[in-house]
C-alpha cells in the first residue's frame, strides 16, 4: 500500500507548506497549456453566464483560463488554505474574477443544483470518500448539468508514465523525482473498471469514460 493511500484511509488530503510554492511553480512552467486545454474543454459544454465549481483547483489554473475565455461564475474550492491563498495571488495577477474558497469535496456548502459545470483535475484519487464525493458532486449539480473528472488511472504501463515525466519536468532531478511521483499517484490511482463501479452507485443517470494515455475524462451526467 503507497503512502498517499494510507493517509488517504484516515483523512482527505491537502497539500500545504512549501510543496504548495513548487506545485504552482512547475504547473505554471510545465502544465500550463495542459490547464489551458481543459479549459477548452469545459469551454465547448458551457453557456455565456454559466455557473462552473472547480473541485480541488490546487493553483488554479484551470478556474484561471476558463476565466479568460468567457463570461462565467466560476468558484475553485479546495481543502488546502495555502493553495487558496495561491489561488487568489494568481487571479489577481492574471486580473481575473474566480471565487477561490476553501472546502471539502464530501461536505459543500453550496445549494443543490447550483452548477451548470462541475470539474475536477488531478484530485480525485485523493478523496478518502470517492462515493461520497460523487454523490456530493451530484447533488450540487443542476439537472441537465455535467461534472468532469480528469485523472490518472492505474491500469497504464510503465513506459507511459516515463514518458509523461519527461513531458512535464526541465532537469534532471526533477525529472526522476515526477517520474517517483507518478508511481505513487498511479498506485493510489483507480482502475477503469473501479471508476465504473463507483459511478453505478451515485445517482448520476448516465457517464461516458474517455481513456488518454495515462489517465481519463469521466464525463458524468445529471
Amino acid at each position: 500500500m503507497s503512502i498517499l493511500k494510507f493517509f488517504r484511509k484516515t483523512r482527505d488530503l491537502g497539500i500545504t507548506g512549501h510543496f504548495t510554492k513548487w506545485y504552482d511553480k512547475n504547473t505554471r512552467e510545465n502544465r500550463l497549456s495542459e490547464m489551458i486545454e481543459y479549459a477548452e474543454i469545459v469551454k465547448k459544454h458551457i453557456n455565456e453566464g454559466a455557473h462552473v465549481l472547480e473541485v480541488a483547483p490546487g493553483p488554479g489554473y484551470l478556474s484561471i483560463s476558463l476565466a479568460k475565455l468567457g463570461n462565467y461564475h466560476i468558484t475553485g474550492m479546495d481543502i488546502s488554505h495555502d493553495f487558496v491563498k495561491i489561488c487568489k495571488d494568481n487571479a489577481k495577477r492574471e486580473s481575473v474574477n474566480v471565487n477561490f474558497i476553501q472546502g471539502n469535496v464530501t461536505a459543500m456548502y453550496f445549494d443543490s443544483d447550483s452548477f451548470d459545470f462541475i470539474v475536477c483535475s488531478a484530485a480525485f484519487k485523493n478523496f478518502k470518500e470517492p462515493e461520497k464525493a460523487l454523490n456530493e458532486i451530484c447533488r450540487v449539480l443542476k439537472k441537465g448539468g455535467i461534472a468532469l473528472i480528469i485523472d490518472m488511472r492505474k491500469d497504464v504501463k510503465k513506459e507511459e508514465l516515463k514518458a509523461e515525466a519527461v513531458r512535464v519536468s526541465n532537469s534532471g532531478f526533477e525529472r526522476l523525482f515526477m517520474i517517483n511521483t507518478f508511481k505513487m499517484l498511479c498506485n493510489s490511482a483507480y482502475t477503469t473498471d473501479q471508476m465504473k463501479e463507483l459511478v453505478s452507485k451515485t445517482e448520476f443517470s448516465s457517464y461516458n469514460l474517455d481513456l488518454s494515455s495515462i489517465g481519463f475524462n469521466l464525463y458524468l451526467y445529471k
